[in-house]
């Protein structure tokens, strides 16, 4: 049990991790990152929150990855819905300022990206399924054949340009955001040495399947200790 709870903290400290990366950025105010534009703009022609529609475009997205069979974890789930909901709770509180200033608002963008990069870190370490976006890139990658880095520059550029559309806050930082962010991803994942290639992501069924042997095994050793 008390592996189970590590490794829930640990997934849970990436993603408010991860909330916190996404609302400096956007209080830089100097643009949000590519998806954020995207859920920003839907949020201006909705009554959805930023983070509801980062919820429920995750879900779309999922939804078309299972179309390809892509094995989606517990940790893919849980990514889409309390990502959204502690981006919410974050802007919500007040608790990151809002930048007022050019200079404040490239450190806000710096700080965000690191912290995104810790969160995507902590919850991917996990291996319980990543992200419905990185789902998304893997699935088109594997259909089209192409480049990984030209597959997710697609799906950034499209939406980008959606959020665009839609009314969200391009900038400067989105730019710095698009091309900074995977040279940080890069940077703390080596600081960790966690190579993401060696990792082996649980499936739903996988995990469930492990926590009943931890649950087992955990219900073992208290009725030994009992007898003895």
């Amino acid at each position: 049990m008390k592996k189970i709870f590590e490794l829930l903290l640990r997934l849970f400290s990436g993603f408010f991790t991860c909330a916190l990366g996404i609302v400096f950025m956007l209080n830089s105010n100097l643009g949000a990152g590519p998806w954020d534009v995207f859920h920003q703009g839907l949020s201006n022609n909705t009554f959805l929150t930023i983070g509801q529609a980062s919820i429920i475009v995750g879900f779309i997205v999922i939804g078309t990855t299972t179309l390809f069979k892509l094995k989606i974890g517990v940790g893919t789930i849980l990514n889409m819905i309390f990502i959204g909901l502690f981006t919410d709770l974050v802007l919500f509180t007040k608790l990151v300022p809002i930048s007022d200033n050019i200079l404040s608002g490239l450190i806000m963008i710096i700080i965000g990206m690191l912290l995104m990069s810790l969160g995507t870190y902590l919850y991917i370490s996990c291996e319980l399924g990543c992200g419905p976006r990185d789902g998304l890139m893997v699935v088109l990658t594997k259909i089209t054949k192409k480049p990984v880095s030209t597959i997710r520059g697609i799906i950034e550029i499209g939406a980008l340009i959606a959020g665009y559309l839609l009314g969200g806050h391009v900038g400067i930082g989105t730019f710095i955001i698009a091309l900074g962010l995977g040279y940080c991803m890069k940077f703390i994942f080596k600081k960790f040495n966690l190579d993401v290639s060696l990792l082996s992501h649980r499936s739903i069924k996988d995990t469930y399947n492990l926590t009943k042997v931890f649950i087992r095994n955990a219900r073992s050793k208290s009725i030994e200790n009992i007898e003895t």
